[in-house]
């Protein structure tokens, strides 16, 4: 079996509360699209989303807005071998979906259905395709074969060529809202208390899966060593160069978000003056003294700065992690000065 042909084994996707009403209006619809981008921030259940939507699509059977979870192909997608079924995504986590993948996709999308249906086809993330592989499916995307339904997941759709987003239905995925987050939070993490599931929505910028993941890989203890050595740099107690080895094990993404995070509410309290908008309250202190002690001109450049490398970091460039970090660190620590 081909490694990106990933006949999925179906469990029912759980069903969000707050995609109840995009729900309705995609699983309702009596005639589809032959493709579907599906977009928005990630940790708000897109993947989720477009796995309910493959099964009801798929269905033989539907009950009512959902896969009836009974019929053949059900039985079939349940088991992971619905052969009208084909998810596609990076054969490594963090890799590019390459060339190769997408044209063993366009031999499935030509073949007739095997069970007399609809094919249905998953990628995601759509925008790890790489320039060739992203101009190998915009023929399938441009003449589907039969009753095929594309959908594609994206978290980043700025990144996508615009000849595939032209072709593709677009249905952005709604961010829940805070009360609605907490109150689902509340039941996926009852051992945390309220104010450390207010503290990891924040972190997730108000992504309820996201704060699962980060509360699934520490990233409030994370956080804490990042801001004790940030505040030891400040007092010249710690080094650039030690702090970037000491920080091996925390991930790079993550450490560029935050420190993009301080920079952007130190722009906003110099602007501003509102000592509400200083974010959590690990680092107010911190974000006010520098706010006070820089200007505005070092603040944005390495505002520039941070988000340039940060983009690097996303497209999985080739960079030096302990020179990198040191870089950035340099940079942080010189911030305050005359002003």
């Amino acid at each position: 079996m081909h490694c990106c042909r990933n006949y999925w084994s179906f469990t029912v996707a759980e069903a969000y509360p707050w995609q109840d009403a995009l729900w309705q209006q995609l699983a309702g619809r009596t005639q589809h699209a032959h493709a579907y981008l599906l977009h928005g921030p990630v940790g708000i259940g897109k993947r989720a989303l477009a796995e309910r939507l493959m099964a009801r699509l798929l269905c033989q059977r539907p009950d009512g807005l959902d896969a009836c979870g009974t019929c053949k192909s059900c039985m079939l997608l349940h088991a992971g071998s619905h052969p009208d079924n084909y998810v596609l995504e990076p054969e490594e986590a963090d890799k590019a979906i390459k060339v190769d993948q997408v044209r063993d996709l366009v031999s499935f999308v030509v073949q007739t259905a095997q069970l007399g249906g609809r094919k249905v086809v998953l990628i995601e993330p759509v925008e790890s395709m790489n320039i060739n592989a992203a101009n190998a499916l915009l023929k399938s995307l441009e003449e589907p074969s039969g009753e095929t339904v594309l959908l594609l997941v994206s978290h980043q759709p700025s990144r996508l060529l615009p000849t595939i987003k032209s072709r593709c239905v677009q249905q952005a995925c709604p961010l829940p809202s805070e009360a609605l987050s907490l109150q689902w939070l509340a039941r996926a993490l009852p051992d945390c208390g309220e104010e450390e599931r207010v503290e990891l929505l924040t972190l997730a910028a108000g992504s309820p899966l996201a704060a699962v993941s980060l509360h699934t890989q520490g990233a409030r203890e994370q956080r804490a060593q990042v801001v004790d050595g940030v505040k030891k740099l400040l007092k010249q107690q710690q080094s650039p160069t030690q702090l970037a080895e000491s920080w091996n094990a925390i991930p790079l993404l993550l450490l560029f978000d935050w420190f993009c995070d301080w920079s952007s509410l130190i722009l906003r309290y110099q602007l501003t003056e509102d000592e509400q908008g200083l974010g959590l309250t690990d680092m107010r202190k911190v974000v006010q003294y520098l706010a006070q002690k820089s200007t505005q001109g070092k603040v944005l450049d390495i505002q520039d700065w941070i988000l340039a490398h940060r983009q690097k970091v996303l497209s999985k460039a080739n960079l030096n992690r302990v020179l990198l970090l040191e870089a950035l660190l340099v940079q942080w620590a010189a911030l305050p000065g005359q002003r």
